[in-house]
């Protein structure tokens, strides 16, 4: 066996550990999610809120989406302002 198969079988049960956590605790994850989003836009002044808002969305459904299906973490209003 390779270091690469070691390295790709590390990775893959990563992956499984993640998507168990995400299964369980999606909507914590959400929320915490949610509060760096808000905690970096405070301190960065809302200049980029946008963007922040928008990185936070694509964090939620890449890890919504780690076993194939979307529901794992539920929306959430928009908090920034």
């Amino acid at each position: 066996m390779g270091i690469f198969d070691k390295f790709k079988g590390t990775a893959e049960n990563l992956k499984d550990k993640a998507t168990d956590l995400v299964n369980e605790h999606g909507d914590k994850v959400g929320e915490g999610l949610d509060k760096a989003g808000d905690f970096v836009d405070e301190k960065t002044g809302g200049k980029y809120g946008d963007k922040i808002d928008t990185g936070v969305e694509k964090a939620k459904e890449g890890l919504d989406n780690l076993d194939g299906q979307n529901d794992d973490i539920p929306d959430a209003p928009n908090q920034s302002a």
